[in-house]
Order: C-alpha cells, then structure tokens, then sequence
C-alpha cells in the first residue's frame, strides 16, 4: 500500500497548527466516535435509545459526551417542547462529512483484527 504524503501531514512546523490536532479535538475523548457511529446507525435517536444501545455509558457521561458534540456542531438536538419531554440527536452536516473517516477506520479494522 502506497502512503501518499499530504502536507497537513508532514509540512506544518507546529502540532497545534495542524488539521490532526484541529480533529482529534473534536473527536478526542472516550466515547465521542462511539457516539457518532451510534448516531450515524439510527440516523435519528432519543437519549435513552442512545443509552440502552450504549450500555456501557453512564448517562452522566452520554449526557455530557452529546454536549461536546453539539458545542463542536458534530451533532443536533431537536427539542420537541412537549410532555414527556421528546428530545432526538443527529449528525449535523459536519458529522455527516465525517462518517468517511468512520468507515475508514472501519475497514482498517476488518483488515488488521
């Protein structure tokens, strides 16, 4: 496999200047790709369909891991105003431009397990 090197990769002088370390902000921490992936999945979900297919999340943890993601504008929440209350997540435009890299790791994955 040719690796084929991009400037974003090698050519920046400073970590903090590069498009890596602009992503792995949004999508660092421990279960924010988890998070995508699930909501990509259902394309739209509520909060405790997230958690009950999430199981190993608290819903702390869900709660604060989804406002990230909404700060980073990865996802959106629709507020339905309505009792009981209707809450739903899904990807945003900018999630959704990120759902390649989701299947790219994806594929890694299948060929190295």
């Amino acid at each position: 496999m040719e690796i084929k090197e991009k400037d974003c990769l090698k050519s920046v002088e400073s970590y903090d200047k590069t498009g890596f370390n602009y992503t792995m902000s949004k999508i660092s921490g421990k279960y924010k790709l988890t998070v995508l992936y699930a909501i990509y999945r259902h394309e739209t979900i509520r909060f405790n369909e997230l958690q009950r297919y999430l199981n190993m999340i608290s819903h702390k943890t869900l709660s604060n891991t989804l406002k990230e993601l909404m700060h980073d504008n990865l996802i959106i929440k629709k507020d339905y105003k309505e009792i009981p209350p209707k809450v739903e997540y899904s990807l945003s435009n900018k999630g959704k431009s990120f759902i390649p890299i989701l299947y790219a790791m994806c594929d890694w994955g299948e060929k190295y397990k």
